[in-house]
């Protein structure tokens, strides 16, 4: 079994699941097991996705890495889903889970594209030298340089 507890992406992952229990205690008895236990849940699940996503291999790797970014994008509505029925004790907690999710999102979906770069949703990436069209009749504008772009 590899290691992954020196990962990024799994203290991230760790970080944001003890927010959420922490956050939760203090949510209303409502809301506490209900939208409270799913986000519990679904923290911890994220960090058996971490785990699992790290010791595959190949296939089962993109597998992985395909269920962890699509349990952030769950998370991110989760957390907006209590932010908006004011599950949160206070603005500050949903900010902090908010920014630890999108942290993990991000450092989920560079990993997938790592292992998986022919599957970026918009393509690969090349750099695009500057074209006679982008540069303006009557002369050259400095700014009209090369950019990074999609590859079509």
């Amino acid at each position: 079994m590899a290691h992954y507890r020196h990962l990024p992406v799994w203290k991230a992952a760790l970080d944001l699941a003890v927010h959420l229990e922490n956050a939760v205690r203090r949510f209303p008895r409502y809301h506490k097991y209900t939208l409270g236990t799913e986000l519990r849940h679904l923290a911890q699940r994220l960090c058996r996705l971490v785990a699992r996503a790290n010791n595959a291999q190949s296939e089962a790797r993109w597998s992985a890495l395909d269920e962890l970014v699509l349990a952030v994008e769950e998370m991110k509505t989760l957390l907006t889903l209590a932010q908006e029925t004011k599950a949160f004790s206070n603005f500050n907690e949903f900010a902090g889970a908010t920014e630890l999710t999108v942290n993990l999102g991000k450092q989920s979906g560079g990993w997938r594209r790592r292992v998986r770069p022919e599957f970026h949703p918009i393509g690969p990436m090349r750099w695009t030298a500057p074209s006679e069209a982008a540069v303006p009749s009557g002369g050259s504008d400095p700014r009209s340089g090369g950019a990074w772009g999609p590859d079509r």
